[in-house]
């Protein structure tokens, strides 16, 4: 089965969205930053994972919080870094 492709930038831009005017602009945001640094918690983990499954993609909250960054959040994806 394929899943409808996402760019890094696509998901650079729904993790910023997610979090919000609490978290980082896109720019401030390094491939291999903790995201809890950046304001990402469960409930906005799990909003950007409902955002990306309404989408298409079959993301699960084990494969992002286990490495939660943006190298690890596109890993889930299966996107390149």
């Amino acid at each position: 089965m394929t899943h409808p492709t996402i760019t890094r930038e696509q998901a650079l831009a729904d993790l910023v969205d997610v979090l919000g005017a609490s978290g980082s602009a896109a720019h401030e945001i390094g491939l291999d930053d903790d995201l809890t640094d950046h304001g990402l918690d469960s409930v906005r983990l799990m909003a950007l994972l409902e955002r990306w499954r309404a989408a298409g993609r079959p993301v699960e909250f084990a494969q992002v919080a286990v490495e939660p960054t943006l190298r690890g959040c596109l890993r889930a994806l299966g996107v390149p870094a």
